[in-house]
């Protein structure tokens, strides 16, 4: 078969992979030895391993355990190079992507595109809460959470009456799904387990660490049995599990919630949000310009072999995806990545072009606690020990190269063997213009932060 109209001089087709997360590298990698030139644009310069984010805003992980340079892990792929930069707009026509760099701006040629930027959080109507309920879907997002949990701490320390104390040492998320869960956990196993002794002026087991879930349970997707087992760890480790519980308020120092008795306000300065999911704009215009459909949540909406209506070039793979109610998962976002990269190189090489994409469920996992996991496979439904030996397994395999895989599992054994949490420290600059005011939680890194309130 003759190389694509547009083709690069010599022949080799483009191929412009757009964002570094599981779809893009795995569609990288397996274009490693196609007769093909990629470029891959990422606004970071890693690949994130998003389920063990969490890890590093509780203390566990260090990032770089879960966020490899691109260019490390493509080294030698000889014929991928790495961009930094965000894309901005699409030129169909020309079938160019408009880039913009840190100094720099380009416009990027392809003859196939693999769309997968992933997806940002939800707010359901409710942005503000932003200010004062952060997510975790960057680096960037674990470290300022990390701040806030740890500082909260630090806050409880100085704190000048037991009111005041009582609020920083309450501790609120937001979403029943597997990411609250785990927060939730691993927020109660450090304040009950890791930081005993670690102050002078209060307990640490005096934290208070509510989860809120609007359903009727946790955990949904994955069966009462095992929703119900969740739950009742979460309450051993003494989590407050809240269902059918909406949130309609946040503030810098409480968050408002409405379930089966009524409205409830509740001193709390440490709010993290891990409910819902949302579609970046960049999603909804490239669905604008192909003439594709997007969900309620601003997914594109795909053809059966994750292409877009009228563009059998542009494939969009990974959590921005919409199809057959796919769950926005690692496993997905691997699987349509390899999907989209083994169509071009079918096309590429004359033996055939897109087909249906076809899931293989591997099935679903949560940490509930150290040592205690829910895991949902064919089928099969296990909980406790033998699901977190089942969950380590799987998240170290998944981890990319072996220096990371090795040291999750050290820090493993530090935090949950043994009572160590390594990743603690706090700069100065970031804690105090994290909590000098709550306009200034956004700019945590800002070089000028703003003075601290007087205390006395």
């Amino acid at each position: 078969m003759s190389p694509p109209a547009g083709a690069a001089p010599g022949g080799r087709p483009r191929v412009l992979i757009i964002g570094g997360g599981f779809g893009g590298l795995f569609a990288a990698k397996f274009l490693r030895r196609a007769d093909v030139d990629i470029t891959l644009v990422e606004r970071t310069n890693h690949h994130l391993f998003q389920p063990l984010l969490y890890q590093v805003a509780t203390g566990i992980l260090s990032p770089g355990a879960v966020a490899p340079p691109l260019r490390e892990v493509l080294k030698k792929h000889a014929n991928v190079t790495v961009e930094l930069g965000e894309v901005t707009g699409f030129d169909l026509a020309a079938r160019t992507v408009h880039v913009q760099h840190p100094l720099v701006s380009s416009d990027l040629p392809y003859d196939y595109l693999i769309f997968g930027i992933g997806v940002g959080s939800s707010y359901f109507g409710h942005p503000e809460f932003a200010l004062h309920a952060p997510t975790m879907k960057t680096v960037d997002d674990a470290l300022a959470l990390r701040t806030r949990i740890f500082g909260a701490f630090e806050m409880a320390e100085l704190a000048q009456d037991e009111a005041e104390r009582r609020a920083w040492l309450t501790f609120a998320v937001v979403g029943g799904g597997p990411t609250g869960v785990e927060v939730a956990g691993q927020i109660a196993e450090l304040a009950h387990r890791s930081l005993g002794r670690n102050f002078r002026h209060f307990d640490p087991r005096d934290t208070t660490v509510l989860l809120f879930e609007g359903g009727d349970e946790i955990l949904p997707s994955f069966g009462d049995r095992l929703s119900g087992k969740a739950t009742r760890e979460l309450t051993r480790l003494g989590v407050d599990v809240r269902v059918k519980t909406r949130v309609t308020d946040v503030t810098h120092d409480e968050i408002i919630v409405t379930g089966s008795d009524g409205d409830e306000r509740i001193p709390c300065h440490t709010k993290v949000w891990a409910a819902g999911v949302a579609a970046s704009p960049l999603a909804r215009s490239l669905a604008d310009a192909t003439g594709a459909q997007v969900d309620r949540a601003g997914r594109i909406e795909v053809l059966p072999d994750c292409t877009l209506p009228g563009h059998p070039e542009i494939y969009v793979v990974g959590d921005v995806m919409a199809l057959d109610g796919l769950p926005g998962v690692a496993e997905v976002a691997m699987q349509t990545g390899i999907h989209a990269a083994a169509s071009i190189k079918r096309e590429v090489s004359g033996h055939g072009g897109p087909r249906p994409f076809k899931y293989r469920d591997l099935g679903s996992m949560a940490a509930v606690s150290r040592f205690r996991a829910i895991v949902d496979f064919k089928g099969i439904r296990v909980a406790g020990f033998i699901g977190w030996l089942m969950w380590a397994f799987i998240h170290l395999t998944f981890l990319t190269g072996f220096t990371n895989r090795f040291v999750a599992a050290v820090r493993w054994v530090l935090s949950f063997v043994g009572r160590s949490r390594t990743e603690r420290a706090l700069g100065w600059d970031r804690t105090r213009a994290t909590f000098a005011a709550p306009e200034a939680w956004h700019h945590a890194s800002s070089p000028d932060p703003p003075d601290p309130p007087d205390r006395g």
